[in-house]
């Protein structure tokens, strides 16, 4: 068993410093909680400005994160930018409470022209780490709204998935009601428990705060259960997690069993004739 934090909050565009002295602030209140691990927004060091990010010194807010991991003697998961030669992606990191990056992943869904425009899409499955007792893996926001990333990540015995996200605010959509249109709220208390259940595993979804994000960062159990979910404002959410239940959710739910292999990852299209 870990408890599990997520950190609700939004950070300012280019002013790095001020926000890593932020994140070290709610990690010292984290740790004295007692959490084992430590979710954190995506791009949370430079603020969610995608064009703007891409330029930043990675590297260093990197060195950064793990000396925070290591000085509150607790893992932290966090969004930095990845140079690697001509390429640049949005990346997230795990590091453990000594503050060594066991796994580092690539965005590979990337949202929206802004981020189209200034990163490249990365092309591998997050690596599967053990930690806590737990088998954990890495995704970005866009990432987790598809159900094939989450199946993927379940096939490979993943208990929780940990997603630095950011999503933006839709304001009015059409003219029309939120009840009646689309609203991105909807991934936080509808999308994520969904694709928790439908792969039994747990998701930690880490958000910006209102006006520009939605908020509504969430921790959802194995069984679409949300053990966890904030409000609109700056929040520290935690929750315990636990490889028996995610075994025990997979019994109830025998989804990963029961699809046909010869239909996953294929669509069959009716026109709704006989």
């Amino acid at each position: 068993m870990a408890l599990i934090g997520v950190w609700q909050a939004t950070g300012a565009v280019d002013r790095v410093q001020e926000n890593l002295a932020r994140l070290d602030q709610t990690a010292v209140a984290a740790a004295g909680k007692g959490a084992d691990i430590l979710v954190t927004p995506e791009l949370f060091a430079t603020g969610y400005a995608p064009s703007r990010a891409a330029s930043s010194d990675g590297d260093t807010i990197r060195e950064r994160l793990a000396e925070t991991a290591s000085r509150h003697h607790m893992a932290l998961v966090a969004s930095t930018v990845d140079h690697d030669g001509e390429e640049t992606y949005i990346s997230a990191s795990f590091f453990d409470a000594e503050g060594k990056e066991l796994t580092r992943y690539r965005k590979s869904q990337l949202f929206g022209l802004e981020e189209k425009s200034a990163f490249t899409p990365g092309t591998n499955a997050p690596e599967l780490i053990q930690y806590a007792g737990l088998r954990l893996a890495l995704g970005i926001c866009y990432d987790v709204e598809f159900p094939e990333f989450v199946r993927a990540a379940a096939r490979r015995g993943v208990d929780a998935l940990l997603i630095p996200t950011a999503v933006p605010a839709t304001g009015n959509v059409g003219g029309l009601p939120a009840d009646r249109t689309y609203n991105a709220e909807r991934i936080s208390t509808l999308m994520v428990p969904c694709r928790a259940m439908e792969n039994g595993l747990y998701i930690a979804y880490a958000n910006h705060t209102v006006p520009n994000f939605t908020g509504l960062s969430c921790i959802s159990g194995p069984h679409g259960n949300v053990l966890a979910q904030a409000g609109h404002d700056e929040e520290l959410l935690l929750a315990d997690i636990e490889a028996l239940e995610v075994e025990r959710a997979r019994r109830i739910n025998t989804y990963l069993n029961d699809l046909r292999e010869d239909l996953e990852g294929s669509a069959t299209v009716s026109d709704g004739r006989a």
